[in-house]
Order: structure tokens, then C-alpha cells, then sequence
């Protein structure tokens, strides 16, 4: 496995204009900036509780509304992620998580197969956080899967604040990351699969 796994990825249509820079063995560092101030605050919770560097700069058009901006940052970030993490030999290849967040509780579980794929079953019991419209929680993970070539399942088992019900998802989805992508000393150079391939 590459000592270094980084990666930086501009992604540029006319609707977006995308920066992303991981670092996927970093300390859960982030400077986010997509114009949609709830959108930042759950790419932080990937960042703070993957333990993943994470510098994001979207430029979108939000007068709109967010669909673009975030759909393309999920999109970018998936890039970037496969990019960063390589041949995938070495890593753990799953992992899982279930985070509470007081009434809410979300649990996440993430495959780098190598084939995109999502399964998500989330009601929020409402349609907007702050700015960010809760049903584009969706697209952003779709993009993510589509670009990053992992199969992911999201489910909310318990929640009354969507405040909540998200947070307690884009948790999860950062500690089932790091779970992930974690080398596996006791199969160091060895892509985990039957296949030989990911």
C-alpha cells in the first residue's frame, strides 16, 4: 500500500465548478466552503469521524437551488477517494457503523467492492434543514457510490429531528469509511477478494 493517500480532483461543468483534496490517513482536518452551511457541516462529520483531511471548494448554481452543488460534491469526493485509495490491496474492505444522535440512531455499511451501488432507506421528518434540501442526502451518496465504485447502504432505524437523522447518517458514513479503508497488517499487500481483484 502507498504510504501516501492523497489525492486532489477538479471536476468542471456549467453548472458546477468542483475542487476536492482527501487525505485519507490524515486527522480529520476539513475546510469546506459549498455555500450551503448545513451541507459543510455534514461533510465535517465525514472528515471528524473518518479521521479524513478533507478540503472542499464547490462553486454552484445556487440560485437554483443546491441539487448540482451537492450531487457534484458527492460525485467529486468519490473520485477523489478512489483515486487516493488505490489498488485497494491491503485495506479492510468493509466496514460499519451505527451512530445515536439523542432520539436518532443511523447505521452505515460500506463495501469497496469495486461496484457502484446504494441502498438507502431514510424518511427525515422534514424536507430542509437550514438550506439544505434533505432529500439531496440521496444524491450526494449516489454520486459518491457511482465515482468512488462501492456498494453503501444507509438506514435510519430511529428519529423525530431530521436535524438529527442526518447528522447520525453522515456519521456513520465517515466512521464506516475509516473502518474501510483501514490497512489490515494481517494482509498487507493483499487485495481482499477471491477475485484478486476490486
Amino acid at each position: 500500500m502507498s504510504s501516501e493517500r492523497i489525492a486532489e480532483v477538479r471536476r468542471d461543468t456549467k453548472e458546477t465548478q468542483i475542487r476536492v483534496r482527501v487525505n485519507l490517513d490524515g486527522t480529520g482536518q476539513s475546510t469546506l466552503n459549498t455555500g450551503i452551511g448545513f451541507f459543510d457541516h455534514m461533510l465535517d462529520q465525514i472528515a471528524r469521524h473518518g479521521l479524513i483531511d478533507l478540503d472542499i471548494e464547490a462553486k454552484g448554481d445556487l440560485h437554483i437551488d443546491g441539487h448540482h452543488t451537492v450531487e457534484d460534491v458527492g460525485i467529486t469526493l468519490g473520485m477523489a477517494v478512489a483515486q487516493a485509495i488505490g489498488d485497494k490491496k491491503g485495506i479492510t474492505r468493509y466496514g460499519h457503523s451505527y451512530v445515536p444522535l439523542d432520539e436518532a440512531l443511523s447505521r452505515v455499511v460500506v463495501d469497496f467492492s469495486g461496484r457502484p451501488g446504494l441502498a438507502m432507506d431514510v424518511r427525515f421528518t422534514a424536507g430542509s434543514v437550514g438550506a439544505f434540501d434533505t432529500q439531496l442526502a440521496f444524491e450526494f451518496f449516489q454520486g459518491f457510490v457511482n465515482h468512488a465504485l462501492v456498494s453503501l447502504h444507509v438506514d435510519n432505524l430511529k428519529g423525530h429531528n431530521a436535524h438529527h437523522q442526518c447528522e447520525t447518517i453522515f456519521k456513520a458514513f465517515g466512521r464506516a469509511l475509516r473502518m474501510a479503508m483501514t490497512p489490515d497488517p494481517r494482509s498487507a499487500g493483499v487485495i481482499p477478494s477471491t477475485k484478486g481483484t476490486l
